[in-house]
């Protein structure tokens, strides 16, 4: 018990590297998922693209929803953004803080996905096929239009008896493949030049301000934990008094099973200390009310 203990006091301390940690496995999951996914491109005029943008763009949407469900912080974010002000004002600089963050560890699955996507070229080739100019290529020009809108959707179907012994499908198919892949590679170079940019001159500005929202959004969330333990224990403490309290008149039972039960002055000492004198559920209700429209003003010099 003790091990768990301790396990879970370390994911509370640590709550940022352990996120960092899950959006890593969430793009190590988005690139194996890619590979065990048998892509089949249906080479049908109207639902190549629809297929392939799909594809590339819907399992993305559900990564980023998986890691802001997966971010406790995106809770603690919009309970902290949604509270009424009570005694303590709310910041809004500390709210930007912990969006960015937010989103931030969030895109990082999409973001591996799309660009696996567009490296492995399938996509951008089923949902562009049909939109390339027939001109361009030779044997596509003296065929009809209908012909021609018929031949380049099946150009993702290498095995279609159509295109099969058909010279122009690979010059399409390789034609597109390169347009996917330089855009892969382009919107990675744009992201880690990014990511330098925003690395090197973030000292450039204000580092007060940028501590202090780091700051304070850490407290949000350790203050959000430990009112959480404390509620638990309280609900424990509380819930044994009831138990104790239903079984008063079976004492003499209990006592013959071995279940030792406190004595009157433990009592006093132990648990109605940490009862903190809330001993009925209108004043436990009365409690979390004050808690969520009257937090207390970040001032410990008036305890």
């Amino acid at each position: 018990m003790d091990r768990f203990r301790m396990i879970f006091q370390y994911f509370q301390s640590n709550s940022e590297s352990v996120m960092n940690g899950i959006c890593g496995l969430l793009a190590l999951a988005s690139v194996k998922m890619y590979t065990c996914f048998d892509f089949s491109c249906p080479c049908l005029t109207r639902y190549n693209m629809a297929y392939g943008l799909g594809i590339m763009f819907i399992p993305a949407i559900a990564l980023f929803l998986c890691g802001l469900i997966l971010n406790r912080q995106s809770l603690v974010m919009l309970e902290e953004w949604r509270r009424p002000q009570g005694h303590r004002k709310k910041d809004l600089a500390v709210i930007r803080y912990m969006c960015s963050s937010i989103m931030q560890r969030a895109m990082v699955a999409p973001v591996v996905w799309i660009i696996v996507t567009l490296l492995d070229g399938k996509c951008l080739i089923c949902a562009f096929s049909g939109s390339v100019d027939p001109e361009k290529f030779v044997g596509l020009d003296n065929t009809t239009l209908v012909q021609v809108q018929q031949l380049l959707a099946k150009v993702p179907c290498k095995d279609d008896e159509l295109m099969r012994n058909n010279t122009s499908r690979k010059a399409v198919s390789r034609y597109l493949r390169s347009w996917s892949q330089a855009l892969g590679w382009s919107i990675l170079l744009i992201l880690i030049v990014a990511a330098f940019l925003a690395r090197w001159l973030r000292p450039c500005f204000n580092q007060a301000t940028l501590l202090q929202a780091r700051h304070w959004s850490n407290y949000i969330d350790i203050e959000q934990k430990i009112f959480e333990e404390t509620c638990c224990e309280h609900s424990r403490l509380f819930a044994h008094k009831c138990i104790l309290h239903f079984f008063e008149s079976m004492r003499r039972e209990i006592t013959l099973h071995s279940f030792s039960l406190p004595r009157e002055g433990q009592e006093a000492e132990g648990e109605e200390c940490l009862l903190r004198g809330i001993t009925d559920q209108d004043q436990v209700n009365k409690l979390l009310k004050t808690w969520y429209y009257e937090k207390p003003p970040l001032d410990v010099s008036q305890v």
